[in-house]
């Protein structure tokens, strides 16, 4: 969520970048209801001093007229007070449907067809065999089963069997050994979070077409990536400036309702409601989002080049950024498997600014007793466990079937392929 005070002094540039993402707002309305809100508020603090000045004036005894007046102010507080908590309800809420602005090179378009192709690293395999996609593969390896999970869960699940397993948590010790190398502090997360911390992360859980599960008759959601509960253990805190930067890594499941969404390259584990996840997130100086972002996407870069996974650096453009999103970056795997080869989403980082951070209450201090300051955060994904395994199950592929396992992953999984029983 913007400052207000940023919303009134740069109306044009927020209405325009709102509109590069979509989202149509009336800065009007917001700046209209806050200032209302500013002048309830004195007028409150006119009553309330109007109250003291009666009282002392009464101390000796009140007169009729006295007694009358102090109710009436009394009664005036009262509705007064209601009306500021409703314009205050108001205009927050409505200041929550601003989107972040976007950095100047942020690449302009509604689509991720506009979306900056930075650079391409890794050299696509060749075959000689028509490769086939990871489902024919891990199928015909019986490693992966969607029918069963079908049955007992529903569309979109699936178990992972025999040398699956093994692979998933070893990209997820592998994932995290690196993030480890880089000075991120380990953590499991919880599985569930409560909306408020959901929404101050800028996910919008009660939404009309939510992405996000909402637990019945509870107030908690389902997280869809453990950005949401890391960004949640810092919330409400006052670090000192030496505190930065704060760099977690965070494990959890991760739930989403997109599974059922159309676009390219659904079929198999590429769009899941259920997977495993690795999340890096940072929280910093204002002055180092810039840099700690490209810091995240180095370190991205260096996990899928360990397992020897070609991809590509795009730079994701206005349209295609999320509200909370300042820039953001993504890798796309080459997948050799699907239409004779293509590219898909395997990770993504972002710059948040202070979106979140002031949505949480997080702040430092510079030294001590100076004024407080909002910090940035950033988030990025070290390993989801279904797209990279299709990025491995299609690169790694043989004529007979089998799999070879990278070379970074033996130490975790005990194994170089996988092959047909």
């Amino acid at each position: 969520m913007l400052d207000i005070h940023f919303v009134q002094n740069n109306p044009d540039r927020i209405t325009k970048d709102a509109k590069s993402k979509g989202v149509s707002i009336s800065l009007e309305t917001i700046c209209n209801t806050y200032d209302s809100w500013k002048k309830a508020r004195q007028e409150l603090e006119t009553l309330q001093n109007q109250r003291k000045t009666l009282a002392k004036q009464s101390s000796s005894g009140s007169s009729q007229e006295q007694i009358k007046q102090a109710r009436e102010i009394k009664q005036a507080i009262q509705s007064l007070q209601e009306t500021i908590r409703k314009l205050h309800e108001d205009w927050t809420s409505t200041l929550k449907a601003v989107p972040n602005i976007i950095a100047p090179d942020v690449p302009l378009g509604p689509t991720d067809a506009y979306n900056e192709i930075l650079k391409e690293i890794g050299t696509r395999p060749t075959f000689a065999f028509e490769p086939k996609d990871h489902m024919d593969v891990m199928q015909n390896l019986d490693i992966i089963d969607f029918d069963s999970a079908t049955k007992t869960t529903g569309t979109k699940f699936y178990f992972l069997k025999n040398e699956a397993v093994l692979l998933e948590l070893a990209l997820i010790r592998y994932a995290i050994d690196v993030a480890l190398k880089h000075n991120f502090t380990l953590f499991q997360t919880p599985d569930l979070a409560k909306s408020d911390t959901v929404d101050s992360l800028g996910y919008s859980p009660r939404s009309d077409s939510p992405d996000i599960y909402l637990i019945e008759n509870e107030d908690l959601c389902l997280i869809g990536t453990a950005e949401i509960t890391l960004g949640g253990y810092l919330a409400d805190m006052i670090y000192k400036h030496d505190d930065l930067p704060i760099r977690m890594v965070g494990i959890s499941h991760c739930f989403r309702k997109e599974a059922g969404a159309a676009g390219k390259y659904s079929r198999g584990l590429y769009r899941v409601h259920q997977f495993s996840k690795v999340e890096l997130f940072s929280c910093v100086d204002t002055n180092a989002s810039d840099d700690e972002l490209e810091h995240i996407r180095t370190i991205e870069e260096e996990i899928f080049s360990g397992l020897g996974i070609p991809f590509r650096v795009v730079s994701v453009c206005s349209g295609d950024l999320g509200a909370p999103a300042y820039k953001k970056y993504d890798l796309e795997a080459w997948l050799p498997g699907k239409n004779k080869g293509t590219w898909g989403e395997i990770t993504s980082t972002s710059n948040c600014l202070d979106f979140q951070s002031r949505r949480l209450n997080i702040r430092y201090r510079e030294t001590t007793g100076t004024k407080k300051t909002i910090p940035h955060t950033l988030n990025g994904t070290a390993i989801a466990t279904s797209r990279a395994m299709i990025a491995l199950v299609e690169n790694y592929q043989q004529q007979d079937g089998s799999i070879v396992i990278p070379e970074a992953l033996r130490p975790y999984t005990g194994f170089s392929e996988i092959s047909k029983k």
